[in-house]
């Protein structure tokens, strides 16, 4: 009974921690980060190449600076042995945490969700042009390691390739091209090739 006890403890306390190390982080209300994020030309480089069972196009390079709204991974779904894990993230007023507390955001599906009570803290276009959902295609171990552990909140600089795949199971999936575009595709596929946290 004793050991039983000591187990359920350890148990209840580990959960406790977790939670607390995982928490969303929040800041005082003001935009945390205003740059837009860069879609550029490729560079000569940038030729198309394989992953595993994919293959993969460059369409761009891409680099932006955003706050994590949100992350979700997956593991069984048919995409997710190439990109395991979707970050939606905010930019701009989708970074301020005034406008942050008046919506309710998640991610199912590959998709990202934003509700709000009565009406928008923001026009919802703006809602549409200062926030996406990325799907991640981690360029090696150590960086889907970084990816499955961020949390929401945390401030990051993520640096990489648009790209469209083809592979099995997944036929051909595209990036989108465009920050402004909303449902269906619009999305963007991202090769990381490299991902820091700017929140300390």
């Amino acid at each position: 009974m004793t050991k039983s006890l000591a187990l359920i403890a350890a148990v209840v306390l580990g959960w406790m921690a977790y939670g607390r190390l995982n928490a969303p982080l929040t800041y005082p209300p003001g935009v945390l980060i205003a740059a837009e994020p860069s879609q550029t030309p490729l560079l000569p480089n940038d030729k198309p190449f394989s992953h595993g069972r994919f293959h993969l196009q460059p369409l761009a390079r891409f680099d932006l600076e955003a706050r994590v709204l949100h992350r979700k991974t997956y593991r069984y779904d048919r995409q997710a042995g190439l990109a395991p894990v979707d970050l939606a993230v905010g930019w701009g007023p989708m970074s301020d945490q005034a406008i942050l507390d008046q919506l309710e955001i998640s991610q199912s599906g590959r998709f990202f969700w934003y509700v709000w009570q009565r009406q928008p803290p923001i026009p919802r276009e703006q809602i549409v042009s200062h926030a996406t959902n990325l799907h991640l295609v981690p360029a090696n171990p150590e960086i889907a390691r970084r990816c499955r552990s961020l949390r929401s909140g945390e401030l990051i600089h993520l640096q990489g390739l648009l790209v469209e795949a083809t592979g099995p199971d997944i036929d051909t999936w595209r990036s989108s091209l465009s920050r402004t575009d909303d449902g269906n595709g619009a999305c963007e596929l991202v090769w990381v090739e490299e991902v820091e946290d700017l929140s300390r």
